[in-house]
Order: C-alpha cells, then structure tokens, then sequence
C-alpha cells in the first residue's frame, strides 16, 4: 500500500508554508488497513510512504519491480489526487497487470468518476478494513465480487456499486495501526518537542453540524474506542520508543467519561508520554483540562473560525465568543498549550468581519494559530451551498474528479472579496499573529533544544518571506 509523493492542488499564488503541513504524519488509514491484514488474512503488506522517505517516481517502479506485489492499495484525497495518478501510471510501466485499489475521502465521494479513470481497478467505500480483506480474499473469483458491501469495480463496460458497508460499531475490534511496517522513528513535527512521534484515533465520526466539514466517509455517528483499548494502544507506542501522539478525532472529548477514563488509566500505569487533541471550545471545562494536563496532554487544537457571532452562526459551530474566550482562558490556566484555527473568506464575511477575527487570535494569545482562506470542499454542505446560490459557477469537484488536469485551481468563497484580496489579508493574520515582539519573546522563552530551535527558525523565515 502506497501513500504516494505529494503535489497538492494548490493556488501557486499561496506561499508554501501556506499550503500544507510542514512534517508528514503516519499514514493512519494505510497502517489501519496493514493491521488489519496481518490479523485476520495471510496475505503479506507493506506500506510505502514516498512523502516521508522522498522516494521518487523511478524509486517506486524499483520497489513495485523488487517485491512483485499483485496488489497496491493507495489513498486518494482530492487534494492529492493528480499524485495519485501519476504514481498509478509510473506502476503500471513496470507492471500493467497489478491491481490498483484506491480509497478515502475522495473515492468515497466520487466513487463512479474514480474507477473510470485509467487504470484504476477498484475503489473502495467508507471504512475500508473489512472491504479490502474481502476483496484480496476474492481477487481472482472475480463471481463473488458483486456480493463484497463497500466495493466498487468495472465489469466490462459496466460500473458496478456494491453500495456503503455499514459502519464499523465496535472499533475496539480493530487491531492497532501496522507502525512496524514504516520507519516510524523517522517522524517528527515542528510543533512538538518530542521525536519521534506518531498519530492515533480514538474514535470516529463527528456529531456536530459544521458547514464545512469534509469528512463524509465516516459518518456523523460518533463511535469510540474504549479508554482501556486506547491506554493499549499508548503503551504499543511507548514500547516502540515513540515519545509523542497526535490525537487526530475530529472532537476527542465528546464522551466526556471516556476521556476521564483514558486519563486515569494513563496515570494508574505511570505512562510517560506526551500527547495532544482536537476538539471543541463548547465540550471542555476545568475539571477535564487538570485531568487532560496531568495525564500529559500538552495541546489543544481549538477550531475557533471567526471572529464574530454573525459568521460562527453562518459556519454552524454552535459556539459563542464567550465559550471561545473561556475555554482558552481555563486552558491556559492548566498548562495545556493551544493552536487555534482560523477561517477567512466565510459566506457573509466582510473585510471588517475578519478584521475582528484576526483581533480575536491575537486577544486569545494561543500558543499557535493556523489561518486558512475558507475554501467549499467536495460533498460539504458550504458547497452545495455555493452551487445553489450561484457563488460557485459550476460543479469544480466533480468535473475534477472526471477529468483531472494539472492546471485545475480549487474554489474560494468570493462572495464579498475576491481570492486576491482574501490572499493579503490572509499573510497579513499570519503577520500580525507571529510578528508581535511579545509572541517572538515568549516562544523563543520555551525552546529547549537546538533541534526546536532551528525548526522554529525555519518557519519563522518563511512567514517572513510571506
């Protein structure tokens, strides 16, 4: 399985810090899969993450060359699906009768156009464990593929769906991730102290209703794992000498008594490792944070979003400035670092309105703050949205999804401003947030290594150069 070398679909105008993450992170989707594989099937994986090794196009053909595999399953987002095909068409060079499987968000939602493309076998739906073991048991009877939920393939001329797998209930089934099977000391981020570090999900689906939210393939069924299965899963990685973890729940704390839990089993069994989450202003509160704090949780990721009820009431969030201003407030309190994020460009939104977001991320004084222009991804509701009401002039995605090209530009909201003008006010957030001296006095304050340090001052020239 493949998590392929990585150009994004970008707008070039965009700086590069501005564009995608600055470290890549566990492939958590693929390692799910391996797990899986190695637990209830015979068939022999392996995974291949190109962004992290920097393994290059002729790199990947002597790889697929020197292990013969039959099989190569890869991850497709929108974002990275161009990668994708050139890594299927650089396969399929050294071997044209291997079978592509792609799945994730972006197969999940344009499963149709995805196995028309060319040379793409196969597409699997949603959570794709249970899928794609079938599939691999079933590869060459190609009679019992009609009857595998979540799968979907060409038969001739014919598409045939096999429709969505129900959703997996009881995740404590799931073996743990593969991490074995990738260099994982290899992996590290500039927002951590610790090295090296891995990710993790505790649970699935998001119960809340935000406008843009893209994440259609699991569902808004919250589903966890259990505290014990989870503290497991901790304890796997401290044993791998892995000294970090990235929480990536869409909201962790939703279950508050599951988080309780996860943090007293984690102080009972004396684990020492540090650990951050994502979650939401309005589901914390003080007890939680000292429990989070003590248990070693040393981040918070906050989606903040905007500055003024006028838009958090547009975006649906369900939140208040005063639950914003509280909950970093109490955060703050207790220890926990923060990163927030930030919206730019919403439906409604004026220039003055994101001048006041803008002032509400330097008045909260998190730790980090992360600005993004607001940009109506595939099967969101801010989409269908944007096509009902003419600010989107056609179905960009989907014509995207048909037919890729190399010069396709994703759609911004330009309702009152225009991309150009969301642009400078966008480096300007960045700006105004990093450049205060008194920001620049208090990070340097808690570096504590040259390797923070020469991190930081990589990132610190590049938000210079913007």
């Amino acid at each position: 399985m493949i998590n392929p070398p990585v150009f994004h679909v970008i707008d070039p105008s965009l700086p590069e810090i501005l564009q995608s993450e600055e470290d890549p992170m566990p492939p958590l989707g693929l390692m799910y899969l391996a797990g899986y594989l190695e637990k209830y099937s015979t068939h022999e994986v392996d995974i291949l993450d190109c962004e992290l090794e920097k393994i290059n196009w002729e790199e990947i053909q002597n790889r697929v060359k020197e292990k013969d595999y039959e099989v190569i399953g890869i991850t497709t987002m929108t974002f990275t699906l161009l990668s994708v095909l050139k890594t299927i068409k650089t396969i399929k060079v050294v071997k044209p009768g291997i079978k592509i499987v792609l799945g994730g968000p972006h197969a999940h939602i344009y499963p149709r156009e995805t196995v028309s493309l060319e040379s793409v076998d196969f597409v699997v739906l949603g959570e794709g464990e249970e899928t794609f073991k079938e599939l691999l048991d079933n590869m060459n009877q190609p009679e019992k593929l009609s009857a595998i939920k979540g799968l979907v393939f060409k038969m001739g001329e014919e598409i045939i769906n096999n429709g969505i797998r129900p959703l997996i209930e009881n995740l404590d089934s799931l073996p743990f991730p593969a991490r074995q099977l990738l260099p994982y000391q290899k992996y590290k981020s500039s927002l951590g102290k610790n090295f090296p570090v891995t990710t993790m999900f505790t649970s699935r689906g998001c119960p809340y209703n935000c406008l843009f939210c893209d994440r259609p393939h699991w569902g808004k069924m919250f589903r966890a794992r259990s505290a014990d299965n989870v503290v497991k899963e901790m304890e796997e990685c401290i044993k791998l000498g892995i000294k970090e973890i990235f929480i990536y729940d869409d909201t962790f704390t939703v279950d508050r008594q599951r988080v309780m839990d996860v943090c007293t089993g984690i102080k009972n069994k004396n684990l020492k490792i540090v650990w951050d989450i994502r979650t939401r202003v309005n589901a914390v509160d003080e007890e939680l944070l000292i429990a989070l704090k003590e248990a070693g949780c040393q981040r918070i990721h906050y989606g903040v979003e905007a500055g003024t009820q006028k838009i958090l009431n547009v975006l649906r969030k369900g939140t208040n400035l005063e639950m914003i201003k509280n909950a970093f407030k109490l955060t703050r309190k207790v220890g926990i670092q923060i990163l927030a994020y930030f919206m730019i460009g919403s439906p409604e939104e004026t220039k003055e309105d994101i001048k006041k977001t803008i002032k509400l991320a330097r008045d909260l004084k998190p730790d980090f703050a992360n600005f993004g222009i607001t940009t109506p991804y595939p099967a969101t509701d801010l989409y269908v949205l944007g096509l009902q009401r003419g600010i989107l002039k056609n179905d960009y995605w989907h014509e995207f999804a048909a037919h890729p090209t190399n010069d396709f530009k994703p759609p911004v909201w330009e309702e009152n401003l225009k991309q150009q003008e969301l642009i400078v006010l966008l480096k300007k957030a960045y700006q105004s947030f990093y450049f205060r001296p008194s920001y620049i006095i208090k990070l340097l304050s808690r570096i504590s290594s040259w390797r923070e340090f020469f991190t930081k001052a990589i990132m610190g020239m590049k938000l210079f150069r913007l």
